[in-house]
């Protein structure tokens, strides 16, 4: 292997895990969206 595939190897793992890093970094810190409470909306249910 020469050195500029060798680098360009290098250069391409490390920008693809620093991008997943990124986004894995940015779902866990995402707010969680507010689910709606499904009791609420089955109070007339007579079940």
């Amino acid at each position: 292997m020469n050195t500029i595939a060798l680098i360009m190897m290098i250069v391409t793992q490390t920008l693809v895990t620093a991008i997943m890093v990124y986004y894995f970094i940015r779902v866990l810190r995402a707010k969680p969206k507010p689910e709606p409470d499904s009791f609420l909306f089955n109070d007339d249910d007579p079940r």
